[in-house]
């Protein structure tokens, strides 16, 4: 089978590409978004329609969802298969999630139901996955000097969402606007397992927030997307995940040594040791396998799910100890897997355990990786994907 990957520079394109070849997949790859953001959608199509005119595929993939690509499949009657990693992606809502030659795959349950009722047959619920060969390799290949170098009692990789809020640009809207949105916030995150917030967003509120954000986001075709929803998940969803890790970690930094790997702006947390960009390939996995505990605090925006932040550190060899998702249950044992927190104080007490228990930490890793190469590899997770997308 021949497969065109459009491809616009997710972190896992390169693993995946790997694993469709290794499956005996021919991969060709359209690369033009990866190198200039700045593409418009017509370039876009009239690129992609014509490469398909003149190199035939057996269908079209992508790491989430472009309407268009959607749009030129059907007209050209290819399957195009999606695998959604993140959240939100408001591309979902597009009118096009409904045609017949799509095959979408959301790792959120939440998204999924959603979703799925726009179109039944098309639609489909996939956990994300990981490669292990390639850090298997990288750690035998690391010097000491290497392996002390990202050795850390407590680690994360990642942004504090602080600098890419757009809640943020709020302004000239009403105290009690604002203080009613502190407030279900401020529940919001302490609550892990459910989402409440767009339950709590009358009419009003929508319409006052809109009127005083601006650049309130619009899907710029037919779609699904309603105001309440573009409010709910892509403005206070990151409002809560930026509240949360800067909570997190002004907690944990008073009480023990740790080290974030970030871009974000750390000055107003004094005690975290912050060293700056990770590189994904080389520096990434050594942080997650080196590390005593690597810390999983995942966004709001992902509602059930596991992020693929799990399955990098589980990849590695690493200890995880993530906030309670709902879906975490489902594909590991909490407690023999991996470490699970449901609230600041948890977090506090499994940290100070976990650090005092090395036998058991190093167990629970071990376990970790074990089953995630039993049962979440890619090539496990883009098989069940393959098979469903063409059993009919």
């Amino acid at each position: 089978m021949k497969v065109l990957f459009y491809r616009y520079g997710s972190i896992c394109e390169p693993d995946i590409i790997d694993t469709f070849q290794e499956i005996g997949l021919e991969v060709d790859e359209y690369t033009k978004e990866i190198t200039n953001k700045n593409i418009s959608q017509k370039d876009s199509v009239n690129q992609v329609g014509n490469y398909l005119m003149d190199h035939p595929v057996d269908f079209v993939f992508s790491i989430n969802f472009f309407p268009f690509l959607s749009e030129i499949c059907n007209v050209f009657h290819i399957r195009y298969l999606s695998w959604i990693v993140d959240a939100p992606v408001m591309e979902l809502y597009s009118t096009a999630i409904e045609n017949p030659w799509n095959r979408t795959f959301i790792f959120d349950r939440a998204v999924y139901d959603e979703i799925h009722p726009l179109n039944p047959d098309c639609v489909f619920h996939l956990p994300l996955g990981a490669n292990v060969a390639p850090k298997d390799a990288l750690f035998k290949r690391s010097s000491a000097s290497e392996q002390k170098r990202f050795s850390h009692d407590i680690a994360f990789v990642g942004s504090l969402y602080t600098e890419k809020c757009p809640y943020d640009k709020l302004s000239g809207a009403s105290e009690s606007l604002r203080g009613y949105l502190d407030g279900i916030m401020r529940a919001q995150e302490q609550v892990y397992g459910y989402y409440f917030i767009e339950e709590l967003l009358s009419d009003q509120h929508v319409e006052e927030f809109r009127k005083h954000l601006p650049g309130f986001y619009h899907y710029p075709a037919a779609s699904h997307l309603t105001d309440k929803r573009t409010m709910s998940q892509l403005y206070i969803g990151n409002k809560i995940s930026a509240m949360e890790r800067v909570d997190s970690f002004r907690l944990l930094s008073e009480h023990f040594p740790v080290t974030i790997y970030t871009g974000s702006d750390t000055t107003a947390l004094p005690k975290l040791d912050n060293r700056g960009f990770a590189k994904s390939l080389t520096e990434m996995p050594l942080i997650f396998h080196q590390s005593k505990i690597n810390l999983n605090i995942t966004s709001k925006a992902i509602r059930t799910g596991l992020p693929l932040r799990i399955f990098d550190i589980l990849s590695c060899g690493g200890f995880v100890l993530s906030n309670y998702q709902p879906e975490i249950p489902e594909l590991f044992n909490i407690g023999e897997d991996l470490a699970v927190y449901t609230s600041q104080e948890e977090l506090l007490a499994l940290c100070e355990y976990y650090l005092t228990h090395e036998d058991e930490r190093i167990a629970i890793a071990e376990n970790g990786y074990e089953k995630l190469k039993q049962h979440y590899t890619y090539e496990k997770q883009l098989e069940k994907l393959l098979l469903t997308a063409f059993k009919s």
